[in-house]
């Protein structure tokens, strides 16, 4: 079970930190992902980053501003978000699978999502 934290309402240009944290698997077999979703949107991918920590890749709109990064020993993957803009607004998911991909469906476990609100 994956759980996502962290989310909130914040002004353009402000940061948010948000966490996934792993209960009933160990994280560092999975890569594990952030994608978000808009209303309306479909879900989108944001970052990824390998079972190992050597590899991440950002979608193009949050890259320089977002950072994934893992802890594997506490179970836990985060995403910090810096530089906020308006169209950063979403639900914010984790997901963890056996790849470092792009496409949602190549997960298998997905967090219950946590509401991210960037205000100009």
């Amino acid at each position: 079970q994956l759980q996502a934290s962290g989310g909130g309402l914040v002004q353009a240009g402000g940061s948010l930190r948000l966490s996934c944290a792993a209960s009933g698997r160990t994280v560092s077999d999975y890569a594990m992902a952030w994608f978000r979703q808009a209303p309306g949107e479909e879900r989108e991918f944001v970052a990824v980053i390998s079972a190992s920590g050597r590899y991440q890749a950002y979608t193009d709109s949050v890259r320089g501003r977002f950072t994934i990064s893992r802890v594997n020993a506490k179970n836990t993957v985060s995403l910090q978000m810096n530089s906020l803009k308006e169209e950063d607004t979403a639900v914010y998911y984790c997901a963890a699978g056996l790849q470092s991909a792009r496409d949602p469906r190549t997960y298998r476990h997905w967090g219950q999502g946590t509401q991210v609100t960037v205000s100009s």
